[in-house]
Parts: structure tokens; C-alpha cells; sequence
């Protein structure tokens, strides 16, 4: 099954006037094997909780199958 199924775009989230994660962009194919890497502090855990939408988005836009959060 081809097509995209995750989209991220201009992600950000601010904590008390703090920006954890700023302009966040990548897409996830179906069947794809996807990595979010980086040093600690640099928003992957911020990234991933505002993807699954338990962490409310600052701005930006995630479609996650097919669905906008």
C-alpha cells in the first residue's frame, strides 16, 4: 500500500514563552521506516507527543492517516 501517511508541517509548540520545537517539517510514506533523531532537549519526545495529539500544537499541521490533528 503506497501514499503518504504521516505529513508534518511548520510544527511548533512554546512552553511558558519558551520555544521547545520550531518549524518541524517531514512526511512518513505507508510502509516506511522512520528514525527521529537528535541530542536530548532538541523536541523528538515533544514532536511525537503533539503527533499523537496528547500534547496540544502550538501551530503547524499533522495529518496522520489521513486524518488532520
Amino acid at each position: 500500500m503506497a501514499g503518504t501517511f504521516v505529513e508534518v508541517h511548520n510544527l511548533r509548540k512554546v512552553f511558558n514563552g519558551t520555544v521547545a520545537v520550531d518549524g518541524v517539517d517531514f512526511t512518513i510514506e505507508r510502509g516506511e521506516i522512520f528514525g527521529l533523531l537528535g541530542p536530548n532537549g532538541a523536541g523528538k519526545t515533544t514532536t511525537i507527543r503533539m503527533m499523537s495529539t496528547t500534547l496540544p500544537i502550538s501551530a503547524g499541521d499533522v495529518l496522520v492517516g489521513g486524518h488532520w490533528d
